[in-house]
């Protein structure tokens, strides 16, 4: 009889649901891309819902329900920290109190009460409610569907319960713990105080901090590491929290802050300085040297030949890159929803893992995520159905006269809506839905994000690229399947000129960097995904039609969606998004759409505005 586990993350951000069903992967998805709000923190019916139907199952066939944090601990996390800041905080304190004593204080009869109405139950009839600890869930995620039979563990995030990092050993099929930094000393939240200081919104302008980086310089890595933090060699930190508010206040920094590095924090949506660049280069320095001290230590410890990597902050790509050519690991694995979405996956691992003591194979080659294609998918028939519902026009293909039609279509400056199989897992567009350009184009960067994704000028777009050439365009040893490493483009693929030598900040995309400039950064670098016959067979075959076109094996692979929005989930979804933006084509499982054969309908920009400060 089949053991199914269901993993829950929910009521903090990014809430998700994960089946597991004797330990194989089944499916998993995020709220967000059913309820359209992103970074959803709601009880996840929807990807329950979508979980179960994936599963063939009801909630009722469920063996075990798990929830990926410990809210009890939480809480006295939360009250240790008021009562040793007393009487600071005392705002924060009474805005946090009645939400924790409505419904996180008491989480299980909450979750249960919840579960029972989405099953048509009665409490007394579901399975088994679990908790897994918050870093305990990061572990899991990262190293029971890793490939490997023995491994270090990394989780690095804002804060579990306690932990902001830890430090675990896997082996087989067990998870060690063995040491932890302990909150309000987190790196995840001073990335997120510069993050908030630079005017982007914590939880989801990391991503932006990251990618303007490059256009600055480091000028403020000592002043950071002088005042900031105390770091010592082995990676571990304390922070002088005399300079943050986040720890009992409504802010993430404090005056003390904002006096040290020249005055407020960037107003959302204001223009973008030299000082934003700096900040941005100088802290993800800071961040990169606190990542590798602790890379450094953990194999000086563990000797051991493999790292995993879960946590927000293992998504922070370029620091993972480094990882990957300055420590001494022959291999990483990174869990592609290293968030919280990933804490579902992960409490549901842990559960038949740990708690049911059930083995674990590892070939040391593949990992078990199937590509973290782990979302609903839908069906020619299916598709079709709204289409026609929606008055859409369109034509219907088989693959081999689509995907040779699409990448000439691509290689004549085209942007095409990508909707392919099942829906990823995770922050990044791997081929599932995803929104795919020609990165030799040197005006697509621009148009891509100021036209299709209206969202800032600066941020970089990723190649996906054949697997088995990544080789000859990036300098880069091994796979990157979720996008999570950034590597350098080959010299030979390069256009160095002086032009522009005296340019900064914004002013330097105005410059080819290589053969592929529409996926080059500033400093050469790209954050790129390999493409695998394996796991994606139809967007491999188009990346190999685009090449036989162009001798460019790289296609532009951005999300399929606008800025503020999640990524689409359902054909509705998609053609909604389509007809918003200026994408020249769609294409849904074998069936396509050319935006000037559409119905015409009436723009409706109401949404770009209720995005504004995203």
């Amino acid at each position: 009889m089949a053991v199914n586990i269901l993993g829950i993350s929910a009521y903090y951000h990014d809430s998700a649901a994960a089946l597991v069903r004797d330990g194989i992967i089944v499916a998993a998805c995020q709220e967000e891309r059913f309820t359209r709000k992103k970074h959803d923190a709601v009880f996840p019916a929807h990807a329950i819902t979508s979980c179960l139907a994936q599963a063939g199952i009801r909630l009722r066939d469920l063996d075990h329900i798990v929830f990926y944090d410990k809210p009890l601990i939480k809480f006295e996390r939360l009250l240790e920290t008021y009562l040793s800041y007393a009487p600071r905080g005392l705002r924060s304190f009474i805005a946090a109190m009645p939400v924790w004593l409505k419904d996180k204080l008491f989480l299980k009869t909450t979750l249960r009460r919840e579960l029972a109405a989405l099953g048509n139950m009665r409490t007394t009839e579901l399975p088994p409610l679990l908790f897994t600890a918050h870093h305990e869930s990061h572990a899991a995620s990262a190293f029971y569907p890793s490939p490997f039979t023995e491994a270090a563990v990394l989780c690095l995030d804002g804060v579990g319960e306690w932990a902001t990092s830890s430090v675990w050993h896997g082996r087989e099929n067990r998870l060690k713990p063995l040491w932890e930094i302990d909150f309000p000393h987190s790196l995840g939240l001073l990335y997120s105080a510069f993050t908030y200081y630079t005017g982007f919104k914590v939880n989801s302008g990391e991503y932006k901090l990251m990618g303007l980086a490059p256009y600055g310089e480091p000028k403020y890595v000592d002043l950071i590491l002088d005042n900031l933090l105390d770091l010592k060699e082995d990676g571990t930190f304390h922070l002088d929290m005399s300079y943050f508010n986040y720890a009992t206040g409504l802010t993430m920094t404090g005056g003390k802050f904002h006096k040290l590095f020249g005055g407020p924090p960037r107003r959302p949506e204001s223009g973008l300085t030299r000082k934003e660049m700096d900040i941005a280069r100088s802290i993800q320095m800071v961040a990169e040297e606190i990542i590798l001290r602790l890379a450094r230590t953990i194999k000086r410890e563990q000797q051991v030949d493999n790292l995993c990597l879960a946590g927000g902050v293992a998504l922070n790509c370029v620091a993972n890159g480094r990882i990957v050519r300055e420590c001494d690991f022959n291999n990483i694995w990174i869990q592609p929803a290293a968030g919280d979405a990933g804490g579902a996956l992960g409490a549901a691992l842990a559960i038949w893992h740990q708690y049911l003591d059930q083995p674990r194979i590892a070939d040391g080659s593949g990992d078990s995520m199937r590509g973290s294609y782990l979302g609903p998918g839908f069906s020619n028939e299916e598709i079709k159905d709204y289409l026609e519902s929606a008055g859409a026009v369109f034509t219907c293909h088989k693959d081999s006269q689509l995907l040779p039609e699409l990448a000439a279509l691509i290689a004549q400056g085209n942007v095409v809506g990508w909707f392919n199989g099942r829906m990823e897992f995770g922050p990044r567009a791997l081929g599932g839905r995803s929104i795919i350009g020609d990165p030799r184009n040197t005006g697509m960067q621009s148009q891509m994000n100021l036209k299709i994704k209206y969202r800032e000028s600066f941020r970089p777009f990723a190649p996906a690229v054949k697997a088995d050439k990544v080789g000859d365009w990036f300098a880069i040893d091994r796979e990157s399947p979720y996008m999570l490493l950034v590597a350098p483009v080959q010299p030979d693929k390069r256009i160095e000129s002086d032009d522009g030598a005296d340019l900064f900040g914004l002013d330097k995309l105005r410059i080819p960097r290589s053969r592929i400039p529409a996926v080059t950064h500033v400093d050469y670098s790209a954050r790129l995904q390999t493409i695998h016959r394996q796991t994606n067979p139809r967007f491999y075959r188009l990346a190999d039609e685009f090449d036989k076109i162009t001798g460019c094996p790289v296609l532009i692979n951005t999300s399929f969606n606008v800025r503020g929005e999640p990524i689409v989930c359902t054909p509705e979804d998609a053609y909604r998004c389509f007809m918003r933006t200026e994408m020249d084509y769609l294409v849904m499982e074998n069936i396509l759409l050319a935006k000037n054969d559409q119905p015409k309908i009436e723009r409706d920009d109401s949404w770009q505005r209720e995005f504004a400060l995203d």
